[in-house]
C-alpha cells in the first residue's frame, strides 16, 4: 500500500501546504500563506475572486499528482494550518507600497511574477522582493502597471503634462508632488480636488493621475451612500478616487479626514459573539468635482486643489488613451527618478502647517527642481481659507467683530455671552433673524469655534478656552504684528 494511502488525507494536505508555502500572521491575528520564493500572499481563510489560497492548494495537490480531495479533509488541513500559524512570527501585507530595509521602499507592479519596483536612497530598480523583506497583498483593485522605463531624463513628466489641462506651472508642481507622495508608505497626503469649469477633463485628469499608481484598470467610481462601504472600498486598494461630487455631508467629510491621516475600523467578526474585525487604514485619496458646495475646515487642511481649464483642442477618447497607455513606462520612469532626487534632497520641515509630512516634501521638491512647491501649497491652503469663511457666516461675524479688537488686545467671555455678542452682530440693526445652522448654545458655539480655529488663526484670530475662579471662558485675541527690523542708514 502507497504511503500516502495509509495517511488520512488532511495529514497529506498539510504535509504538502508547509513544504511549498510559508505561513504567517499579522498584528490583528489573520493567518497568510505565502508560496515559496513568491512575494504575493493571500490569506488562508479568502475566498476571493482573485484566487484564494484553498484555490492554490487544490490545483497544487492535483498538478503533483497527490490526487483531488474533498472539502472536510481540506477544511480540516486548514484548520490546523492556521492554529499552527497562529504561533508564528507577525508579518505585516502591504497593498501597492511597501517599507523595505535600509531605507528602501517598494512598488508592486501587480504581475504575476512578482516584480517590483524597490526605490532605495541611490535609485532605484526592478526585482522580485525577498518573501520576509515584502508581503504584497492583492485584491480586485490592485491592476498590473509597466515595468518603468530607466533613465527618461525627465520626459516623462513632461508628456504626462501635455496631457493634462492643469491651469498653471503652480497646479502642475502640486499635483507631481502628490504623485511622489503616493509612493511613501509613511506620508500622508493631502487629497487633490480637482476642480474647474464643465467640460475642463476634470474625470480624465484624475483618471490618468491614478493610473500612474493603479494601472490602467485603476479608476474613479462615485461616493459610496455610507462610511462601511467607505472603509471596505479604501481598504482593498491604495489610491481612493471619487468623482464627480457635487455635496458633503458632515459624514463623509469626516470619514475623508480619517482617510487621509488615518484612523481604525472595529466590527463585529462574523458568525462570533465576542470577536472584532479591525481594520486600520491610511490611503491616498483623490476627488473631484465643479462644487462641493461648503467645505468643513477640518477637511480643508487636508485638501489639495487643482484647476484645470477647458482644452483648446478636442481629442477623441481612443486617441489619447492609446497614446497615455504608450507612454505610461516613461512616466513611471520619470516620477521614479525624480522621487529618489527628492528623497535625497535636504530642506527643513515648515512646523506651521497642518500636513507637515507633505509640506517637507514639497520643500524637497522645491529643493530638487526648484518648482516652487511649497509656495504654491501655502497660496492653496490660502484660497481653502477663503472658501471656507465665504461659506461659513460664524466665521465671517466673528472676523467683523475681531476689527473691533486692537492689535496685542484680547476680549474673553463665557460661551453665552459670545452666543449674544455675535448674534446681536450678525443681526445687526434691522434685526435679521439667524440663519439655519447659526449655534443655538454657548457649548454649540464653542464647539463650531474650536472647529475654525485653523482658519480663523489663518486670518489673525486666535480663539482660546480657559477655566478660572468664574467658570470656563472663550478668549477672542489679535496678536500684535511682528516687529520690522529696518537697517540703520550708513552715512
Amino acid at each position: 500500500m502507497a504511503e500516502d494511502e495509509k495517511n488520512p488525507a488532511r495529514e497529506i494536505i498539510t504535509a504538502y501546504a508547509q513544504a511549498h508555502f510559508r505561513y504567517f500572521r499579522t498584528a490583528d491575528g489573520t493567518v497568510y500563506a505565502q508560496r515559496n520564493g513568491h512575494p504575493v500572499a493571500r490569506p488562508i481563510r479568502s475566498q476571493g475572486t482573485t484566487g484564494s489560497h484553498r484555490q492554490e492548494l487544490l490545483v497544487g495537490l492535483y498538478k503533483d499528482g497527490r490526487g483531488v480531495f474533498n472539502g472536510t479533509s481540506m477544511k480540516e488541513a486548514l484548520d490546523l494550518i492556521e492554529a499552527l500559524a497562529l504561533t508564528e512570527e507577525v508579518q505585516p501585507v502591504h497593498i501597492r507600497v511597501a517599507p523595505g530595509f535600509d531605507g528602501a521602499t517598494w512598488l508592486d507592479l501587480g504581475r504575476t511574477d512578482g516584480l517590483s519596483v524597490r526605490i532605495h536612497p541611490t535609485g532605484w530598480d526592478t526585482t522580485v522582493p525577498d518573501p520576509r523583506e515584502v508581503c504584497w497583498r492583492r485584491t480586485q483593485l490592485t491592476g498590473e502597471l509597466p515595468v518603468p522605463v530607466k533613465d527618461t531624463d525627465g520626459k516623462g513628466i513632461d508628456l504626462l503634462l501635455r496631457l493634462t489641462n492643469f491651469t498653471d506651472a503652480q497646479t502642475e508642481c502640486l499635483a507631481i508632488a502628490w504623485l511622489i507622495g503616493c509612493l511613501g508608505p509613511g506620508v500622508p497626503v493631502p487629497a487633490p480636488f480637482l476642480t474647474g469649469p464643465q467640460g475642463a477633463g476634470k474625470s480624465t485628469a484624475g483618471r490618468m493621475l491614478v493610473r500612474i499608481v493603479e494601472g490602467m484598470s485603476g479608476d474613479l467610481r462615485r461616493a459610496p451612500k455610507d462610511e462601511e462601504n467607505l472603509v471596505a472600498a479604501v481598504a482593498a486598494g491604495w489610491v481612493t478616487a471619487l468623482d464627480n461630487l457635487s455635496h458633503m455631508t458632515p459624514d463623509l467629510s469626516d470619514a475623508m479626514c480619517c482617510i487621509v491621516t488615518g484612523a481604525e475600523s472595529v466590527k463585529r467578526a462574523l458568525f462570533t459573539d465576542g470577536d472584532v474585525h479591525r481594520s486600520a487604514y491610511r490611503r491616498p485619496l483623490l476627488l473631484t468635482g465643479i462644487d462641493v458646495g461648503v467645505i468643513r475646515p477640518d477637511l480643508a487642511e487636508r485638501l489639495l486643489p487643482l484647476r484645470l481649464e477647458r482644452p483648446k483642442v478636442r481629442r477623441t477618447e481612443a486617441e489619447l488613451w492609446a497614446e497615455y497607455a504608450e507612454v505610461l513606462p516613461m512616466v513611471l520612469g520619470s516620477l521614479l527618478d525624480l522621487t529618489v532626487k527628492v528623497r535625497a534632497a535636504e530642506a527643513e520641515t515648515p512646523t506651521d502647517l497642518r500636513m507637515a509630512d507633505f509640506a517637507h516634501l514639497c520643500a524637497q521638491l522645491d529643493g530638487a527642481t526648484g518648482f516652487g512647491a511649497l509656495a504654491a501649497y501655502r497660496t492653496s491652503l490660502d484660497d481653502l481659507n477663503d472658501d471656507v469663511i465665504e461659506g461659513d457666516l460664524l466665521a465671517q461675524t466673528v472676523l467683523r467683530h475681531a476689527e473691533t479688537i486692537e492689535p496685542g488686545g484680547a476680549q474673553r467671555m463665557t460661551s453665552t455671552e459670545w452666543l449674544h455678542c455675535l448674534g446681536r452682530l450678525y443681526g445687526g440693526d434691522d434685526f435679521r433673524a439667524l440663519p439655519k445652522g447659526w449655534p443655538t448654545t454657548g457649548k454649540v458655539l464653542s464647539d463650531r469655534l474650536k472647529r475654525l480655529q485653523p482658519t480663523l488663526a489663518a486670518r489673525g484670530v486666535l480663539i482660546d478656552s480657559g477655566r478660572d475662579h468664574g467658570g470656563r471662558y472663550l478668549l477672542m485675541a489679535r496678536p500684535a504684528p511682528a516687529p520690522t527690523h529696518e537697517q540703520p542708514e550708513l552715512g
